[in-house]
């Protein structure tokens, strides 16, 4: 299937605005949450459980919007996805979350100009949930700092 550059860059423009909202979702999050656990200083176990509740919410929000983004790639013609894929609300979650976690089952698989929008889907959950799993350490560490 050959695509013209409309499709593109449409396509192109589709990859970059998830990849950058999804990085200010997750930064207003964890700044929220840094600015929440000021609030919980006498309770610094809370703040780990808080910031793991949190992140989990982050990150399903982000991957939501991933599926959102397949949709409206698939919608507006940039490729499909093939395999175990009925089109449902949770198959683009399913194939999202596997996308964004970088586990990548296999059995449903993007084709045409959305495959760029499933690597860089990775790249990016890569991104943040390092992000995340740093912030949370160096709470960790702030805790044990305190407890010692």
């Amino acid at each position: 299937m050959s695509f013209g550059w409309a499709e593109q860059l449409g396509s192109l423009g589709i990859v970059v605005l998830t990849a950058l909202l999804c990085s200010v979702i997750h930064y207003n999050f964890l700044k929220r949450l840094n600015d929440g656990f000021r609030l919980t200083i006498e309770y610094p176990r809370m703040r780990l459980l808080l910031g793991v509740i949190v992140a989990l919410i982050a990150h399903s929000i982000e991957v939501a919007l991933f599926a959102l983004a397949y949709a409206l790639s698939i919608h507006a013609g940039h490729g499909q996805l093939v395999g175990s894929f009925d089109g449902t609300i949770g198959d683009y979650l399913y194939f999202s979350y596997a996308a964004f976690t970088t586990v990548g089952f296999g059995d449903v698989v993007a084709t045409g100009l959305i495959r760029l929008l499933a690597g860089v889907e990775a790249l990016t959950g890569f991104v943040l949930i390092t992000w995340t799993a740093s912030y949370l350490y160096l709470e960790m560490t702030r805790l044990w700092q305190i407890k010692s």
